[in-house]
């Protein structure tokens, strides 16, 4: 029996690649005070990047329901086929506490796995898209799971800020806390790797955080998956352009970071991600 793929939309896969797979995404929401939102339903990318540079409120997100997720997985398994469900950290948010209530509440009626990506846009996305070429390859549900396991301890996400208030208010700040008292012109980044906001470093300006995400990347001999994340910027190029030493830009794909990370990493935000090599 073929496995099939649950994730949630954090993963800011393309409706290209949702198709091409066959994968069930459920969606988080986005609130801006009493506004809310569903996720890639009645709000693009582009569109929240509009309405928070014109909102006076800053945006919040909220997990799924226990309930969504258990119609995407018997779904997904309606045909008796395993589901694997790969979400975005839990120490970031509620979603992977509401995809393991609707596992038990499926109990013995489905093969459902859950796992904890400890990742959030481009690397949980990857992990999605590892996982789904993997069933498609003929990989019984233990083996896809072993894989995308094998990938968790071997992500590498950096983002670079032009603020820290949007992580400041969804209380999403973590060990970046410390970094609040010296802000003054100075363009945060932050280390996600282990599915937890860390603090990686303070630069003066955009295009020197750029350069030290570059710098970060280099430091690897070689690495798999190279993904540059930007929140609907026109900067990007510059990101990739600063690649091109190393990495072609065939060798790098680029993910539109979506509402539900954008609305922590706030406008402008840009990152650089990739998976060790094992």
């Amino acid at each position: 029996m073929p496995v099939k793929i649950v994730t949630d939309s954090s993963a800011d896969l393309t409706a290209e690649q949702i198709a091409a797979h066959d994968i069930r995404v459920v969606p988080l929401s986005i609130r801006f005070g009493d506004e809310e939102f569903t996720d890639g339903v009645d709000l693009t990318s582009e569109g929240f990047y509009e309405k928070m540079a014109r909102s006076e409120m800053l945006p919040a997100t909220a997990a799924p329901s226990p309930g969504a997720f258990e119609q995407a997985m018997r779904e997904a398994g309606r045909d008796g086929d395993p589901v694997v469900c790969i979400n975005i950290s839990a120490g970031l948010s509620a979603t992977m506490q509401s995809a393991q209530n609707a596992a038990r509440a499926i109990g013995s009626d489905l093969d459902v796995r859950v796992i904890d990506s400890r990742s959030i846009t481009a690397t949980l996305g990857l992990k999605v898209l590892a996982a789904a070429e993997r069933a498609e390859s003929g990989a019984t549900v233990d083996e896809v799971v072993a894989h995308v396991e094998s990938l968790v301890p071997r992500t590498r996400i950096f983002g670079a800020l032009n603020t820290l208030d949007n992580l400041k208010k969804n209380g999403r700040i973590g060990g970046a806390q410390a970094m609040l008292g010296s802000l003054l012109s100075i363009k945060p980044i932050i280390d996600i790797s282990s599915g937890e906001v860390e603090e990686a470093a303070k630069q003066r300006t955009r295009g020197k955080s750029m350069v030290w995400l570059r710098d970060r990347l280099f430091q690897e001999a070689d690495v798999d998956h190279v993904a540059v994340c930007h929140g609907v910027t026109d900067d990007y190029p510059e990101m990739v352009d600063l690649l091109s030493p190393r990495y072609s830009p065939e060798q790098i794909s680029v993910w539109t970071i979506g509402p539900v990370i954008g609305s922590h990493g706030g406008p402008g935000v840009i990152g650089l991600a990739w998976h060790a090599k094992a």
